[in-house]
């Protein structure tokens, strides 16, 4: 893998890319790793395009992704995680639904825990019953400011 480091308005953010694409993305600088210091094409574009996301100049992510592990829940919940429109949010429940099994919203909740490509798979999109702003492996602040984001620019570009 290799690695780099970006500073975003959530804090640090930490890139890594294998030889197939995108492969993490983990909130805060990864202890032991070694940024690289050579540009690697893959990485630029994926620090580009998250700086887009964030300016709201973006609202998706076109990058090749390699997801590795995962039970087979796990990554019915992910690719449905990707289906969650921008600017938009599913409850746990809905996500449990989706995937086949309506009683999984806990089961729901780990495997956005373990999504190893948070904010390109937005498993900030999923909340409590009712809304309730709960879980998020990158703190409860940051799911808040990316959900903030998220609506202030959909709303501007409706408006636009």
């Amino acid at each position: 893998m290799r690695w780099t480091v970006i500073d975003s308005p959530i804090g640090d953010l930490s890139l890594a890319v294998d030889d197939t694409g995108l492969c993490r993305v983990t909130f805060g600088v990864v202890d032991g790793i070694e940024p690289v210091t050579v540009p690697d094409p893959l990485l630029v574009e994926t620090q580009e395009q998250v700086k887009a996301y964030f300016a709201g100049e973006r609202t998706d992510f076109d990058l090749p992704l390699s997801v590795r592990g995962g039970s087979t829940f796990e990554r019915a919940v992910w690719q449905q995680l990707s289906r969650i429109p921008y600017g938009e949010m599913q409850t746990y429940g809905d996500v449990a639904k989706v995937v086949g099994d309506a009683g999984a919203a806990r089961a729901v909740g780990v495997a956005c825990n373990r999504n190893p490509l948070p904010l390109v798979v937005p498993c900030h999109r999923v909340v409590g019953a009712g809304g309730k702003m709960v879980g998020f492996g990158g703190g409860i602040p940051r799911k808040r400011h990316l959900l903030e984001l998220e609506a202030r620019v959909a709303f501007e570009n409706l408006w636009s």
